[in-house]
């Protein structure tokens, strides 16, 4: 009997068992035999009870004294998931489970570490092993609870965020145009700010975003420089019409803080005064590049982006009423409200411009690939919606690992929750837009049998997406149509 078990010890594989132990304080380390020496002691002995099974104490010791249990971020225990995952170890053993770790998280994450590499877990005084059944069903129920604890710091980390916001904090990101983060706070950049400033005297001199980005980039200016979430540093560029409708958005401009769709009063000093701020709204709001205004007339296909070339005021919608019928027609703006004197511009059939917009637009379509640049939006989107997807993993697998601790210091943790926050805010954007690139592209692939079908309102709709602008001139009898970058350099003009 004795020579049978010799050999099947003999021939039973090694497994290299490497002992951690733990401590949270210092306190009696100095002795000779200390807290330490016991764990290792009791884990030797259970060890030693496996031979039969051929398990093996390796000689490195992995001993944290003075060390929480709060976060994993210890030398030795890194130390032993290092050499875990190079192979040099086949299970590890420990007195208690909580010298892992207190946080259930970050015990369910090492287990799954330790699960990808093919190593055992023992915790010797309270009958756990990875190396059964029970132990593994164990294993999954822990990790189930720490899915619950990642949520309940996601919801944690939120509520956090929005209550810094609602005061008015600056909770991180990338730092905009015309400040820097001191102490946590915005503080004014004089040389930025006064580019803002510069950027939104020249939108209430030329009305236009396009035009503003063209006049900042003719002039040597440059978007600002900053490193990003994914620690990448993005250099200064050429200004693009979308970097100039960003700042032009921003209430943070004016002294606010927002949160969601929530306002509030912030810490940091305003740049732009609220007067500035409202004009370049309303300006925006006639434009494509601004949101639709919420009464416009459907009737009116050029409604926000019909202008007045003598005067660049905007033409706006009007009728009457003569035997019975409805004329329809676009007027100055500026000449009603300052008399003829200002701006001769006299009203305009409605239709006729219209009609001669869409003759317009659809020679172009003709002689160009705008159908196949609209096109083109989609397939960005659809790229950029890959990367963010990517990200999103990416980021849900890192904020797993990081420690529960909500202080302050753990800016890992905060940042990683507030760029998942972002990306999927960004995700949900590109959804949206994407559902339009492609109703624009279908529109204008087959322009000259869908616009006969077209309800007012989605001829509107498509010649705002389209057309930046158009500028008529009555007294020379000439029409300017700008169209909109739909992923070209240059905008394509139209004149007649």
């Amino acid at each position: 009997m004795k020579r049978a078990s010799s050999a099947a010890i003999a021939s039973a594989p090694i497994k290299r068992c490497a002992i951690y132990t733990r401590k949270s304080t210092t306190m009696g380390l100095e002795q000779e035999f200390n807290t330490l020496d016991a764990q290792r002691e009791a884990c030797e002995a259970y060890i030693r009870s496996q031979a039969s099974a051929g398990w093996t104490t390796l000689a490195d010791r992995y001993d944290d004294g003075g060390f929480t249990g709060a976060n994993i971020d210890r030398p030795a225990f890194q130390r032993l998931l290092a050499d875990v995952e190079a192979g040099r170890v086949n299970t590890v053993v420990v007195y208690k489970l909580d010298r892992v770790s207190r946080s259930l998280l970050d015990f369910a994450t090492v287990m799954n570490r330790l699960n990808r590499a093919g190593v055992g877990f023992v915790s010797v005084t309270q009958n756990f092993s990875t190396t059964d059944a029970v132990g593994r069903m164990t294993l999954n129920l822990l990790a189930t609870f720490a899915e619950f604890e990642r949520e309940q710091i996601g919801e944690r980390t939120r509520d956090k965020m929005a209550a810094s916001r609602r005061r008015g904090k600056w909770t991180g990101g990338v730092v905009p145009l015309g400040y820097r983060v001191i102490d946590k706070k915005l503080v004014i950049d004089n040389h930025e700010a006064e580019l803002v400033r510069e950027l939104f005297g020249l939108y209430l001199e030329q009305r236009s975003a396009l035009t503003v980005a063209q006049t900042l980039t003719d002039r040597g200016r440059t978007t600002g420089r900053y490193l990003a979430n994914s620690g990448r540093v993005r250099e200064a560029r050429a200004w693009g019409k979308g970097d100039v409708l960003s700042v032009l958005k921003k209430p943070l401009y004016i002294g606010l803080m927002r949160y969601r769709d929530e306002l509030h009063d912030g810490e940091h000093e305003a740049i732009i005064d609220l007067r500035t701020f409202e004009l370049a709204r309303t300006l925006l709001a006639r434009t494509n590049g601004g949101r639709t205004p919420r009464r416009r007339n459907p009737d009116y296909l050029l409604s926000g982006i019909l202008m007045c070339a003598r005067c660049g005021s905007a033409l706006t919608a009007a009728s009457s009423r003569k035997g019975g019928r409805a004329y329809r027609y676009y007027r100055c703006t500026k000449r009603d409200r300052e008399g003829r004197a200002a701006c001769p511009t006299r009203p305009m059939s409605a239709s006729a411009i219209e009609e001669y917009v869409a003759q317009r637009l659809r020679e172009a379509i003709a002689n160009s690939d705008l159908a196949a640049s609209a096109t083109s939006v989609t397939v960005r989107i659809e790229t950029r919606r890959r990367d963010l997807t990517v990200e999103r993993h990416r980021l849900s697998s890192e904020i797993a690992t990081l420690s529960t601790d909500l202080n302050d210091t753990n800016i890992r943790l905060q940042e990683r929750e507030r760029r998942l926050a972002e990306v999927e805010g960004e995700i949900a954007m590109l959804d949206a837009t994407k559902l339009e690139a492609c109703w624009i592209a279908q529109c204008l692939r087959d322009f000259n049998s869908v616009w006969d079908v077209l309800t007012s309102q989605n001829r509107g709709r498509l010649f705002r997406a389209v057309v930046e602008r158009v500028d008529v001139d009555d007294e020379g009898g000439e029409v300017r149509i700008t169209l909109a970058n739909l992923g070209g350099d240059a905008t394509e003009e139209k004149s007649a």
